[in-house]
């Protein structure tokens, strides 16, 4: 099986795409094309289940189980507030190389198994998720943007999920592959910077 995820991660890697996920302007503003927005895109995949990965693995701590919920909804709130801001017009620069930067860090601190305290995770996360929601917002206008942003932050919300599950599942078995995860997903947002 790990040699499969191995595989499979590396493939993943090796056919991305740059983080170019951001759907035609024209087809947005509805509730499911917001769902389907952060499902296309890897770099959007990766970092957000890398958040759900981290949270686990600080959750494993004791007295930190709180990481599972405030370390995903840090990264909710400030995205939604990116979101806001670009649909409101606010612009903030270097929104797409933040965007694979989160990435490649989001990764190496999952490889790295960092334990930072809750509060300060949640700020780490919180930082490139103004970037993710910002470049959401960005390319929108204000045509059906409660829809599409309802609809982006559900998926975000349930690819964070899947990467708490995974962590968890993985954490109580076999800690060292929730790192070598983390670390292939470094690899991977470096392939999309530079692929």
């Amino acid at each position: 099986m790990f040699r499969r995820l191995s595989l499979a991660a590396i493939m993943s890697a090796a056919t991305a795409a740059p983080a170019l996920a951001h759907l035609d302007p024209q087809a947005h503003g509805s509730f499911m094309a917001g769902v389907s927005h952060p499902l296309f895109g890897a770099d959007h995949i990766l970092a957000m289940v890398a958040v759900g990965l981290w949270a686990s693995q600080i959750a494993s701590d004791a007295g930190r189980r709180s990481a599972l919920w405030a370390v995903p909804a840090a990264f909710l709130g400030t995205m939604a507030l990116g979101y806001a801001a670009a649909v409101a017009g606010m612009g903030l620069p270097f929104v797409e190389p933040a965007i694979l930067a989160s990435v490649v860090a989001l990764g190496l601190l999952v490889a790295m198994a960092a334990r930072l305290p809750v509060a300060a995770s949640a700020a780490v996360v919180g930082i490139f998720a103004l970037f993710h929601g910002h470049a959401h917002g960005g390319e929108l206008g204000s045509a059906g943007a409660l829809q599409f942003g309802i609809g982006f932050v559900l998926a975000t919300a349930l690819l964070h999920a899947a990467g708490v599950v995974l962590g968890l599942g993985i954490g109580r078995f076999a800690p060292v592959a929730t790192r070598i995860i983390g670390a292939l997903t470094a690899l991977a947002g470096l392939s999309l910077a530079f692929g």
